[in-house]
């Protein structure tokens, strides 16, 4: 159970911030590999992104790539926040007073992070190619053309099997693990300073709602620059074994986007980036928060990790 609650939480917020992770995706793959004023600047900011979508593509393409994203949700922090509450409502992370110990929180924070976000790896990877897709006007980084997700799955695994579905797999899990750290580490120690001195005492979903505003802070800044290596690795083209042709490997990525873009490149995209994570991370760990309080009373004898 704690694993359906995990992921219905994330499901939910993910349905209204997609738009944001559109416009994110667009502009962390605009002027790859090009060098500052050496390609044209389509996307100025994520309010005038935002119309340019709309306007170019219709209302509607802000919801690009909104089936496999919420999927990914599912899985991705399905197993993620469901690790996470597991071990907590066994007792797994705090000590005899209830106190978050620190570096269990990391580990079991970042485990989960990576097992979810590998097993979403093939449905990240298409949601990523839908998200980039756009009319040749406005268009960025590599084209797929897919028609749908599950065309999309097909159309890979023909073409390169189960390893081509897990392209760049390897390269989202710095990214999982310093994400799910750093937001569910600071959520949970924001949480338990505003009880440890009495603020909102009686108001729990006004702690879940500011705890999780510092765990939207903390992973937009911890989280951009990983989240900008794993867009490029994944939507770059292949050659017909299924090899990235701009990137080799990780590091050779990190290398290429130092080189021409410059280090400030690797924070493209880090507006749309915390407004989307900003609200995602207080929909998902309010509703989480929420739906853990509303199961503990419906399974009274569950001892659920609910805010401390």
């Amino acid at each position: 159970m704690e694993f359906l609650i995990g992921g219905a939480a994330a499901v939910g917020a993910g349905f209204f911030t997609n738009p944001l992770e559109v416009l994110k995706t667009r502009m962390q793959l605009q002027g790859e590999l090009r060098a500052r004023g050496q390609h044209a600047v389509f996307y100025k900011n994520v309010l005038h992104a935002g119309y340019v979508v709309a306007k170019n593509d219709g209302i509607l393409a802000l919801q690009k790539g909104l089936v496999p994203a919420l999927w990914v949700q599912l899985v991705m922090n399905g197993m993620r926040l469901g690790t996470y509450q597991f071990a907590d409502s066994r007792g797994y992370m705090r000590d005899k007073d209830g106190k978050i110990i620190f570096y269990q929180s990391v580990l079991i924070g970042g485990m989960g992070g990576v097992l979810g976000q590998y097993l979403s790896s093939p449905l990240f990877l298409i949601k990523t190619h839908l998200q980039s897709q756009a009319v040749a006007a406005i268009a960025v980084g590599h084209q797929h053309h897919h028609a749908s997700l599950g065309k999309a799955l097909k159309k890979i695994y023909l073409e390169n099997g189960v390893k081509g579905l897990f392209r760049g797999a390897g390269a989202s899990i710095p990214r999982a693990f310093v994400g799910s750290v750093s937001q569910l580490t600071s959520f949970e120690y924001a949480k338990q300073h505003l009880y440890t001195f009495g603020y909102f005492k009686d108001k729990p979903l006004l702690t879940s709602f500011l705890g999780s505003m510092v765990g939207g802070v903390a992973i937009s800044v911890m989280m951009t620059p990983f989240d900008l290596i794993m867009t490029r690795l994944y939507n770059q083209p292949t050659d017909a074994n299924g090899k990235g042709k701009l990137y080799q490997s990780y590091m050779d990525c990190v290398v290429k986007i130092y080189k021409t873009e410059g280090l400030p490149a690797f924070y493209k995209g880090v507006g749309p980036m915390y407004l989307r994570l900003g609200p995602h991370t207080v929909l998902c760990l309010v509703f989480w928060d929420e739906l853990q309080a509303l199961y503990s009373r419906w399974v009274p004898t569950e001892n659920l990790s609910i805010t401390k």
